[in-house]
């Protein structure tokens, strides 16, 4: 998506190790205008599915894919990374090792908002690793749902992430993929 692709040469910074920093207008301020085209390309790609759901992590994914379900007209679930009082029932659990934060987390989703019957679109702001792509597969397989595709705003084709999803069989649509990018010199080159 060439608009995406415009604004994280425009706006975004590249760190040491291998970290893209997009946090004026994608996860942390947020540029809903652009989430929306975001949201419509998505829509587009994934209009032949019969998604019922849009699951994302806690936190960055969640403003993402309020918006993309807006366009789906369905609505979006979070893996939330803390046990907390208002959540009763059972719920399906698994560990997420995040490539930014350096740590694991222990996510839930409460059991009665993925059923069998759902037919999810996953949607996450960035792809690296995919470790939090299997810990949202695994829940939609303890739940006996069906993943239709995952969405993901920024790829970083240079690790192995995209690669272990696809390899799945996973239909994986990325909007931007980071092919290289360069600390130094802030070069950012896309696929």
């Amino acid at each position: 998506m060439k608009l995406l692709e415009e604004r994280i040469r425009k706006d975004g910074t590249v760190k040491a190790g291998n970290v893209l920093k997009v946090d004026s207008f994608l996860n942390h301020q947020m540029d809903i205008d652009l989430f929306n085209e975001m949201g419509k390309e998505w829509a587009h790609l994934f209009a032949d599915c019969p998604i019922t759901k849009i699951l994302t992590v806690e936190a960055s994914g969640i403003g993402i894919a309020c918006v993309v379900a807006q366009h789906f007209h369905v609505p979006v679930v979070f893996a939330k990374k803390t046990q907390s009082l208002n959540i009763d029932g059972e719920v399906y659990s698994t560990k997420i090792q995040s490539f930014t934060h350096k740590k694991v987390y222990d996510v839930i989703v409460s059991k009665k908002f993925i059923t069998p019957e759902d037919h999810i679109l996953i949607i996450d702001d960035f792809l690296a690793n995919g470790c939090a792509l299997e810990g949202l597969l695994e829940i939609v397989g303890e739940a006996g749902a069906t993943v239709e595709g995952i969405g993901i705003a920024v790829e970083k084709g240079f690790q192995k992430g995209g690669d272990l999803i696809r390899s799945k069989g996973i239909r994986l649509e990325s909007l931007a993929i980071v092919e290289s990018m360069d600390a130094e010199t802030g070069e950012i080159v896309f696929r």
